[in-house]
């Protein structure tokens, strides 16, 4: 049986780009692979304002994040990124941190530069430690991966924000040569940057499309052009998730039938019902 990882470089060795929604619970992973898509990527944001209701700005724990990734990753069998943050802790944390998230069942974990308590790429107040302790984290997050863990690693750096594109840019540079496989330099504030990344950076690397966000949202075939292989759509589903409860609950507070809902059918096909009647038939007693 082919494992989720070795699907993921299976996708990282085609040609072109693929797209990457963003879950942040077992349904909204099972919707992504019913859609046709061939990965998922659990995004902390989403998960902290799901699961905690609450900013994504450090507050969610790594067992939180492991606990929720289990339930998702065991609701799939596309490959799941996982937001494994700043590692949680120190080089030590950090390969403990790439161990769970591998046991857990992601195909891939993100670790990044930034200060802990991290918080939102996007958002403002982030800090990013300095070159040294960002390189030591990516290489204890390979170190962990090289014995023998059944995941890849994903390098982030948020230093474009604090240090300056130069300093970005060199920091995915080295993550690259130590060994990640996945680099991703974040919030990226023109076309013009994003193309120099492309161009300087060796390995695949990943374009962040946040609706509203600091980064130009560009189209799939333009993001391939510039050299981007994944593009992730980390709050895409966390947003419309929202708007759409937020316009349910101004209906029935108005006494007005909820609009744009699934029917009765359609929900249980898309919590499961149909493989569980099937099973509940296949093991049922016969007279």
């Amino acid at each position: 049986m082919v494992s989720t990882t070795d699907k993921l470089k299976a996708l990282l060795d085609k040609p072109g780009l693929f797209l990457m929604p963003g879950c942040h619970d077992a349904i909204s992973a099972k919707l992504i692979e019913a859609a046709g898509f061939d990965t998922a990527f659990m995004s902390g944001f989403a998960v902290a304002g799901s699961k905690l209701g609450v900013p994504d700005t450090g507050l969610i724990s790594y067992a939180e994040m492991v606990e929720q990734g289990r339930n998702v990753c065991n609701a799939v069998s596309i490959p799941v990124f996982g937001d494994g943050d700043t590692g949680f802790g120190n080089a030590l944390n950090i390969k403990r941190t790439v161990q769970g998230y591998a046991q857990a069942g992601f195909a891939c974990i993100m670790i990044e530069d930034q200060v802990m308590p991290k918080r939102c790429g996007h958002t403002k107040g982030k800090m990013v430690v300095d070159r040294d302790e960002a390189l030591m984290r990516i290489q204890a997050a390979v170190d962990s991966r090289n014995e023998d863990r059944d995941i890849l690693i994903m390098a982030r750096t948020d230093a474009r924000a604090t240090h300056g594109l130069d300093e970005a840019i060199s920091r995915c540079q080295e993550f690259t040569e130590i060994g990640a496989d996945i680099n991703f330099l974040e919030a990226p504030e023109s076309e013009e940057e994003m193309i120099r990344y492309c161009e300087t950076v060796n390995g695949p690397k990943m374009a962040n499309m946040i609706e509203y966000g600091k980064t130009p949202n560009l189209s799939p075939e333009r993001l391939q052009e510039i050299g981007y292989k994944i593009a992730v759509y980390p709050l895409t589903l966390l947003n419309t998730s929202i708007s759409a409860m937020q316009n349910s609950l101004q209906n029935i507070k108005n006494g007005q039938p909820a609009t744009n809902i699934l029917n009765f059918e359609q929900l249980t096909s898309a919590v499961g019902f149909p493989e569980y009647y099937r099973d509940e038939e296949r093991y049922s007693q016969k007279d």
